[in-house]
């Protein structure tokens, strides 16, 4: 499988081109943007929060081409609030972006 990072690397090249320091503080909006949503999805005290963050995370990570992301978002979606195993794989999905390529 291809690895994720890719995806947003190549999406953000297409985007600005090779300039790496623009590169560099674009992966690291794209970064917090995504941690953001995530923690409020964690933090949300209704359904309506936890949707709304959920839906920007989605809307980020189609706008970036990290669409393995945006499915995961799609699914915490449909799942319960509050599921564990679906904020778990956010984070790690976060996480694996965020390790150099």
């Amino acid at each position: 499988m291809a690895r994720e990072g890719g995806n947003l690397d190549a999406t953000l090249i297409a985007a600005v081109g090779d300039d790496p320091a623009l590169l560099r503080d674009l992966r690291r909006a794209f970064l917090e943007s995504a941690d953001r949503q995530i923690d409020l999805v964690e933090r949300a005290v209704d359904d309506a929060g936890r949707k709304a963050a959920l839906w920007r995370l989605k809307g980020l990570c189609g706008s970036f081409g990290v669409l393995s992301m945006m499915r995961l978002a799609e699914a915490a979606e449909a799942a319960p609030a509050g599921d564990a195993r679906a904020l778990r794989r956010l984070r790690a999905a976060l996480e694996k972006l965020a390790r150099p390529a």
